[in-house]
């Protein structure tokens, strides 16, 4: 395989986990709003993995990219549509709007989730202030030791 195919390939494996990484936001979402923390949870699980699975797959495309460069004596600046001028390929100008709209999305969702994260940590804050207003009162804030008087 040629080092522009296996370049397509790997952009085609990065949009497949970009898209799982969207699904799993989603999923996400859905269980913030429920309040569902075991969920989050194991779905954040999820994601790091999907995230690390990405990162592999990141740095793979960059050395194929760098390689592709030196093997046709280009610059090592070499972008997806650098590429697809050079090969005369579409594929790579389809690919790269695909990944960026998945981006674009994830950025979105992320921030949503974002927003649902810092409201629950409000509200858990302010049923926590709730509920030690009533016990502040019967807990003494004195601390010390207690003598007795001898007659």
């Amino acid at each position: 395989m040629t080092c522009d195919r296996a370049v397509i390939s790997i952009l085609k494996e990065q949009i497949s986990a970009y898209k799982i990484l969207l699904d799993l936001l989603k999923k996400e979402r859905v269980c913030l709003v429920d309040f569902d923390a075991e969920k989050v949870e194991e779905i954040s699980k999820e994601k790091d993995t999907v995230v690390m699975r990405l990162r592999l797959l990141e740095e793979e495309r960059v050395r194929l990219i760098k390689k592709f460069a030196e093997d046709n004596s280009l610059s090592f600046n070499l972008n997806l549509e650098k590429m697809a001028k050079h090969t005369g390929d579409t594929a790579f100008s389809v690919l790269r709007s695909q990944m960026l709209s998945l981006l674009q999305s994830i950025d979105e969702m992320n921030k949503f989730n974002s927003i649902l994260i810092d409201r629950s940590i409000r509200y858990i804050r302010t049923t926590t202030n709730f509920f030690n207003s009533f016990t502040a009162q019967h807990i003494p804030q004195t601390t010390g030791v207690l003598l007795s008087k001898e007659t």
